[in-house]
């Protein structure tokens, strides 16, 4: 009788034990389902968020024209503009890991809401400059990474940081297009008009569809030196304290420099493209619907494909390593074709490096700061914004296009070198 009892003890216990099982797997699948649907939430609003800004890219010029700003005052404009979006970067990082990442995404939109509002009653040229000033929180990209860096492992994190790559394709590509339809059709603010109304649905969607996350607890081995939860939000001591965790500074010099030279070329690329390929109007803004299109295949199909057989550290290496035969390529071209050649490795090199350093970087810190690290990274493109047109114009105009060349093919030899004689700490994972 008692073994009885204790055979059928035995089986309840076995039962319960597979039920909690079953409910615990089907809890760790609606856990993903929902990540991933939180995830697409964060393309979408990405997506959207570019498309506006570079709609209002296109019009800008016209406008700013248009009131009287003559080409010197609208290099100030441009650079009032990088300077914002450079000192906001690491502070909206630090805010997205103080208040949540929905806090963080609301922020951003409501800022771009606030940018195109002053900029359809921008009549004048201070309230032109004015209108940059919410520039400052407008990151909606870092505040996408901050989602897919707090829902993906590791593992996968570069993969679906790479896809975002299709959200920036998609909005350079629809957005310059629907700018130039909209301001010549129905009058140089109507893309302003849209811009206000889409970041309020943007508002609106993230309030909805993004969760109230609570803010991420550091990983024990780094707590003593996780800042996101004391000091103050403007804190540049604060900010600058993870450059010391291993390997971040080293990992940041990389992505700073290695596609410095190339950013300097194209941001020249204007003057260049009518200059010394003679290009028109039309034809360059084919060639800028080239290299989006070259972008969205590169991160949204091929570098997920390659976190899965190599680890970050040889794409590390080999994005480095592409950047210096681009140099060469770079320095020998002539015509606009040998561009569209050289245009392919660029994009993959660019598309890589960004992708892999972003990966590396917030697996570097603890998870509660991956916000400003996202927010540091997302400052170096402004950097390149800002300084770029003195550096980019000494360059172009004392020694020529190939100098962009020459020069990228050194910076990136020496740091190919570099990463090879180092031990830079690296998590070597693949995605699974």
């Amino acid at each position: 009788m008692s073994t009885m009892n204790a055979k059928a003890s035995s089986g309840g216990e076995e039962e319960a034990s597979g039920m909690r099982s079953e409910t615990l797997g089907e809890s760790s699948c609606s856990g993903e389902v929902k990540s991933g649907q939180v995830i697409l939430v964060a393309y979408l609003i990405a997506t959207l968020e570019l498309t506006f800004l570079c709609m209002q890219m296109g019009v800008v010029p016209y406008l700013a024209k248009s009131l009287g700003l003559d080409s010197v005052g609208f290099g100030y404009l441009q650079t009032t503009f990088g300077i914002l979006q450079l000192v906001g970067g690491p502070i909206f990082g630090r805010f997205a890991d103080q208040f949540g990442t929905r806090a963080a995404l609301i922020l951003s939109c409501a800022s771009g809401s606030a940018f195109f509002l002053l900029m359809s009653i921008s009549t004048n040229i201070p309230l032109l400059f004015l209108s940059r000033l919410p520039a400052v929180f407008m990151h909606g990209l870092p505040g996408a990474q901050k989602v897919i860096t707090d829902l993906t492992t590791p593992s996968q994190r570069a993969d679906a940081l790479g896809k975002l790559g299709l959200c920036f394709g998609i909005g350079v590509i629809v957005g310059s297009a629907l700018g130039g339809v909209l301001s010549t059709k129905f009058g140089i603010f109507v893309p302003t008009y849209v811009g206000l109304v889409g970041n309020l649905i943007n508002i609106m969607i993230a309030m909805v569809w993004i969760p109230l996350q609570d803010k991420p607890k550091s990983d024990h081995h780094v707590t003593e030196h996780s800042t996101s939860q004391s000091g103050s939000m403007f804190s540049i001591r604060e900010i600058l304290r993870l450059m010391k965790f291993p390997g971040v500074m080293e990992v940041f010099i990389v992505k700073v420099f290695s596609g410095l030279p190339v950013g300097l070329f194209l941001i020249m690329f204007s003057i260049i493209s009518m200059d010394f390929f003679g290009l028109e109007a039309v034809e360059s803004g084919y060639l800028m619907s080239y290299l989006g299109v070259l972008q969205m295949v590169v991160q949204g199909l091929v570098i997920g494909k390659l976190t899965n057989h190599c680890t970050e550290r040889t794409l590390l290496r080999l994005s480095v390593f592409v950047f210096a035969g681009v140099g060469l390529g770079m320095a020998l071209m002539r015509t606009v074709w040998h561009y569209c050649i050289i245009a392919v490795p660029l994009v993959f090199a660019f598309s890589t490096l960004g992708t892999i350093t972003d990966s590396i970087l917030t697996k570097a810190v603890p998870s509660s700061d991956t916000g400003t690290m996202l927010g540091i990274c997302a400052s170096v493109q402004p950097l390149t914004r800002t300084v770029g047109p003195t550096i980019g114009g000494v360059l172009y105009k004392q020694f020529g296009v190939s100098s962009f060349g020459y020069l990228q093919l050194i910076v990136n030899i020496g740091l190919f070198v570099y990463l090879l004689k180092s031990k830079i700490p690296l998590k070597e994972m693949k995605s699974q």
